[in-house]
């Protein structure tokens, strides 16, 4: 379970410094039909720094490369359980991924030696740690309603 544990860890960090990830079709859009998205994240650890929250519309950039998110929101923190909430996006399928900055310096440390992340992570759908970093396909969700609401928990290493 170690051995699991550190490989997904290692590879996430990899992938959110190298990984290229196969492009996927973009959100297909339903004209005139949009919705909400509100995120709760739970058991975060303290109310230091600032979450991250990053929401996909493809694969590209998933789950660390958060300059190539579709939409992204940076706040404060201000209970171990938060929420952010993005307004007015087109019907189609979606990831999220979520950072606690707990430094605010804008990045995701990790230890020096194996590259364990010192701060929490989250994903959309919640799956189950393996080999590797949380596949988009594993983690995608499809808004066709006016509101979905998504309960992430943070995951401290």
């Amino acid at each position: 379970m170690k051995k699991a544990l550190l490989l997904f860890v290692v590879l996430f960090l990899s992938s959110i410094c190298t990984l290229q990830a196969e492009n996927s079709p973009a959100v297909s859009v339903v004209p005139g039909q949009s919705g909400t998205i509100i995120v709760h994240m739970t058991a975060l650890k303290n109310l230091e720094g600032m979450v991250g929250v990053s929401l996909f519309n493809t694969s590209k950039g998933f789950p660390g490369k958060h300059d190539q998110a579709y939409a992204k929101q940076l706040k404060k923190i201000t209970a171990s359980t938060d929420m952010v909430v993005f307004e007015n996006l087109p019907y189609g399928t979606y990831a999220v991924s979520v950072l606690h900055d707990e430094n605010s310096n804008g990045k995701l440390d990790t230890t020096f030696l194996i590259g364990i992340p010192k701060e929490g992570i989250g994903v959309s759908n919640n799956p189950k740690i393996g080999r590797g970093a949380p596949q988009y396909k594993d983690c995608m969700f499809t808004l066709d309603t006016k509101e979905v609401e998504l309960t992430i928990p943070m995951r401290y290493f």
